[in-house]
């Protein structure tokens, strides 16, 4: 009787779990064309009557700036360009005039244009050669500032232009590599930072008055600056300094006095006012993604978050009068869309469809974050990418992906180019190694001076780790990065050939050395800086530096290497990969080389990103996937 009841039991356990057990389903795979034909949008400053927004899309294959009507939720186009991207700033306070940013290709020198109301357009920020950066609209509206490197190249000085006629003056002369980081609403302060190392920067006040300026920090530590108060009594800015992870704190500006607002166990990116002050809204890097806190100032209470579905948002925009909110929310199975809200009626409208109509959500794959010990057991985070019909019994090849930096992060954002490669049947494993940001300050210095080293370690435990997964084909995975993920790419292909069946360089540093001196002329601020965290080249830290550089070490390549280049990058110049690429074919390694005559550091024309990652899935299809493992 016994024997029954267990037999029965078992059998209905059996059955349960052949009900609840997921099956297998088929995965429509999309070409490449498919995925770039997601929209990217950004942007959402509200007209002056609050009738229309101005966003930036690249629907077209460029950005170009669009506005959307509110009440019928039309779309029109104000800029048409082919060649150069055009990124939106904001309606001007009072009409519908509207400024942009725009660089030559990729080559980083920005200019803010005017656009007219008939479409005629004029650059406000002529000057050859210098870059100009948008720092926001004076109070009154009739005046905005700028900053521009015109008068030093090293230094970026902070200028008023008037819109009535728009004649621009120096209101802040940078002459020892402070940045300006706010500007109090009646003009009377500025807040500036000055990096010490890329780990800490010193804030400081300046009372335009007087002329008077006084260091606030007490002790080295991050420090970044947030905002005014409404009634320019406050500074609040957030610090690390005392704790792991940045937090807010607000300055009292006559009694000099520090209280601290808001603590959380991750790092606090932004704090910035609505208009009246009336709501403080804050992101928190938590865990690789942003959550948004929204606080009523009056009540001191958090508002709910609007509804969006499975979306999460991550950035917002209150508009003048505070009764409506513009929203992005996404995540990294959606790219991001905008969303309206109504205060008063709780009301959420969807404004962009940007997930191309030829794909289903359901065949996107949600990156899950994991964690796993590195070789001296600190414990490394990264994102995973599984394809929804890996198994033990048909495994998948495998990439490693690094992210830029040093100091940078993998978050759980859309990428075109992850889903692309996990819709193609490849495992995508995101590692975020020691240095990175986002997981408290003693992290991130862990790497300093040992790049290369300690972070590349991280790397090959996470290969180790993405090995051990049932579902993974172990002798076959790559590695993929851009920019120092680039670098980690060539310095794993170079320091340890044996570890990666193939790379993708994605303009990637190769020469230390060289990168190191001719980093663009405004990054000067930060050169010492960053000096201190690689090391200089100009000192004994060269050995160094020529020892990790793979340019040095092409002889040591063993596999399969594509490399991806923008001809304009001022920051990884095209000598590094013209060098790099001629060293591996010397030494007899097949070797991919694609050029981008009109791109920068970064791809962001779709033209381009459609032949390079398609450059990238034929070359790993035919040098990594090559025949799958049964079993």
């Amino acid at each position: 009787m016994i024997r029954l009841i267990v037999l029965s039991f078992l059998t209905m356990l059996l059955l349960s779990c052949q009900e609840t057990a997921p099956a297998k389903r088929d995965v429509q795979q999309y070409n490449i064309d498919q995925f770039m034909d997601n929209e990217s949008v950004g942007g959402s400053s509200f007209s002056h009557d609050q009738s229309k927004l101005l966003i930036g899309s690249n629907k077209t294959g460029i950005f170009n700036a669009y506005t959307i009507d509110l009440s019928s939720k039309k779309r029109t186009a104000l800029t048409s360009s082919t060649d150069r991207t055009i990124r939106p700033l904001s309606y001007f306070p009072e009409d519908d005039r509207l400024l942009y940013i725009s660089d030559n290709n990729g080559d980083e020198i920005d200019h803010i244009f005017l656009r007219n109301t008939d479409g005629t357009t004029q650059d406000l920020t002529p000057a050859e050669g210098a870059k100009a950066g948008f720092s926001g609209w004076a109070d009154d509206g009739k005046s905005f500032f700028f900053i521009s490197n015109e008068r030093n190249p090293q230094f970026f000085d902070l200028y008023e232009i008037t819109i009535d006629g728009f004649a621009s003056k120096r209101i802040f002369e940078n002459n020892d590599g402070k940045n300006v980081g706010g500007i109090s609403r009646n003009k009377r302060y500025l807040a500036l930072t000055q990096s010490v190392n890329t780990n800490d920067a010193d804030l400081f006040l300046l009372d335009t008055q007087s002329g008077k300026e006084i260091k606030i920090n007490e002790s080295n530590a991050a420090h970044q600056i947030a905002d005014f108060s409404v009634d320019n009594s406050t500074l609040y800015y957030t610090t690390d300094e005392g704790a792991e992870f940045q937090y807010l704190v607000a300055y009292d500006i006559a009694n000099k006095t520090k209280e601290t607002v808001l603590k959380k166990p991750w790092d606090i990116v932004y704090t910035y006012f609505s208009e009246t002050g009336k709501y403080r809204v804050s992101g928190i890097n938590q865990d690789g993604k942003t959550a948004i806190e929204i606080l009523d100032t009056e009540s001191n209470e958090l508002l709910p978050a609007p509804d969006v579905g499975d979306k999460e948002i991550t950035s917002v925009n209150i508009s003048k009068a505070e009764d409506m909110m513009t929203l992005y929310a996404g995540g990294s199975n959606a790219p991001s869309d905008l969303f309206i809200y109504n205060f008063q009626s709780k009301e959420v409208s969807q404004l962009t469809n940007t997930l191309s109509e030829s794909i289903s959500k359901e065949d996107l794959v949600v990156g899950e974050v994991v964690r796993f010990k590195s070789y001296d057991g600190l414990e490394i985070p990264g994102i995973l990418y599984k394809p929804h019909n890996a198994s033990a019994d048909t495994k998948v090849p495998g990439i490693i992906q690094v992210h830029g930096g040093p100091g940078g992060q993998t978050r759980l954002n859309y990428s075109s180019l992850y889903q692309f490669l996990v819709n193609h049947g490849y495992a995508v494993l995101c590692v975020n190694n020691r240095g990175s940001s986002g997981y408290g300050k003693t992290f991130y210095q862990m790497d300093d001076q040992k790049h290369g080293d300690v972070d590349l370690k991280d790397v090959i435990e996470g290969k180790n780790y993405l090995a051990s997964m049932d579902y993974v084909d172990a002798d076959k995975i790559g590695i993929l990065g851009g920019s120092y993920g680039g670098y980690m790419t060539m310095r794993a292909m170079t320091h340890t050939p044996d570890e990666f069946q193939v790379g993708v360089n994605i303009f990637g540093v190769t020469n230390w050395l060289r990168t190191l001196k001719s980093i663009p002329p405004w990054w000067g601020s930060f050169k010492e800086a960053l000096y201190l965290e690689m090391g200089d080249p100009n000192t004994a830290d060269s050995t160094r530096l020529y020892d990790i550089s793979p340019l040095f070490h092409a002889d040591q390549v063993k596999n399969p290497v594509i490399v991806l280049q923008g001809s304009k990058d001022p920051r990884v110049l095209q000598v590094e990969s013209d060098e790099m690429v001629e060293g591996m074919k010397a030494n007899g390694v097949s070797v991919e080389y694609v050029l981008f005559p009109d791109e920068g550091h970064g791809f962001r024309k779709k033209e381009n990103q459609i032949k390079g990652w398609s450059e990238i899935m034929t070359f790993l299809d035919t040098h990594l996937k090559k025949e799958t493992v049964k079993g």
